[in-house]
């Protein structure tokens, strides 16, 4: 059995969660770990002994590259640095990469990004935590693909709270309806939060300060003909922080804190499969499992990409007047 040698870039909270996906894990140990502050690094090292004892520590990520012969690599780097990390892991012969959401904060990292990947042949893995939530899953594949709503219909994300903005939660409302629409995003329009209209580009501070950054209103349309509606509105929206409705020509489904399928007058509470981890370290191990299994991950580079052509397609669409704008963006607006 191959016994993966990892990293991470991006030692604080995340990516200690990062590396709990590896923990029982036969084929994969954590070698590496890279972060610009001396004090996280050595709270990092500290966290994993016992369990991993030799992590060899890094201030500078290309050096980590150079000397580790990394085998996986994860990003937890702030929103708007993990391109040069994953550019340069790719092009270093890592072989897997699990990265933070959203994938970029500009169209030309993403590309350069996805350029790198397809072109080196690396696994990829982007933070779209739904993905592998197993409710997610069973509610995706067991429940709507195995035809419980009937042919759906439209599929409605609603997000509350100050981290409603577009490139820190909204990365994730925005996966959640691809997810459940279950196809490509074809064209949008938007209108952004109020005092944001000329927002056309990334602003934002790596995550720290949401306000830097506009939550939204917008409409998705999908290849299948799945229609999807963002709603975020304001930042100071009142109400629960997550709410997905799905609805089908049979029955619909609600997800707050739990899910419901309703058909008729009927209601039943849609029960999650059991499952030894969730979140974010089930990412990391989804990754590892695919490399060793040789399949795709479960939020592949393609689904990452979707997510950031709707929100420079919402920002494009906003900049002409909350017009329609076809998919992916125009190159001379990228």
């Amino acid at each position: 059995m191959a016994r993966y040698r990892v990293g991470v870039i991006g030692c604080g909270g995340i990516g200690v969660q990062h590396a709990t996906g590896l923990v029982g894990m036969d084929n994969a140990e954590l070698v590496a770990g890279c972060d610009l502050n001396e004090d996280t690094l050595s709270a990092f090292a500290e966290h994993w002994r016992g369990t991993w004892d030799d992590v060899a520590l890094y201030t500078d990520c290309r050096q980590m590259l150079d000397r580790e012969r990394l085998d996986v690599l994860t990003v937890a780097t702030p929103d708007n640095r993990h391109v040069d990390p994953v550019v340069d892991a790719a092009n270093a012969g890592v072989k897997a990469i699990f990265c933070e959401k959203p994938l970029a904060t500009s169209l030309t990292d993403a590309d350069r990004m996805r350029a790198a990947v397809e072109g080196n042949g690396v696994l990829f893995s982007v933070d779209h935590t739904r993905r592998w939530t197993p409710l997610w899953r069973h509610m995706v594949e067991d429940v709507i693909g195995g035809g419980q709503v009937g042919e759906v219909q439209y599929v409605v994300g609603r997000l509350s709270g100050r981290r409603g903005s577009l490139f820190r939660n909204g990365t994730h409302l925005i996966d959640g309806i691809c997810y459940l629409a279950g196809a490509d995003p074809e064209w949008v329009f938007a209108e952004l939060e109020r005092g944001y209209e000329d927002h056309t580009e990334y602003r934002g501070d790596g995550g720290s300060d949401p306000s830097l950054e506009p939550s939204a209103s917008g409409y998705i349309h999908f290849a299948n003909g799945v229609r999807g509606f963002y709603t975020g509105t304001s930042k100071r929206t009142a109400g629960p922080k997550w709410h997905f409705e799905v609805m089908g020509t049979e029955a619909r489904i609600i997800v707050d804190k739990e899910a419901t399928l309703i058909r008729g007058g009927e209601s039943e509470v849609i029960v999650a499969p059991e499952a030894d981890m969730s979140g974010i370290p089930a990412g990391v191990r989804d990754l590892v499992e695919a490399l060793a299994e040789g399949r795709e991950t479960r939020s592949p580079m393609s689904a990452a990409m979707n997510v950031v052509e709707v929100i420079f397609g919402f920002l494009e669409s906003q900049r002409l007047g909350n017009a329609r704008v076809d998919l992916p963006v125009p190159k001379e607006r990228r």
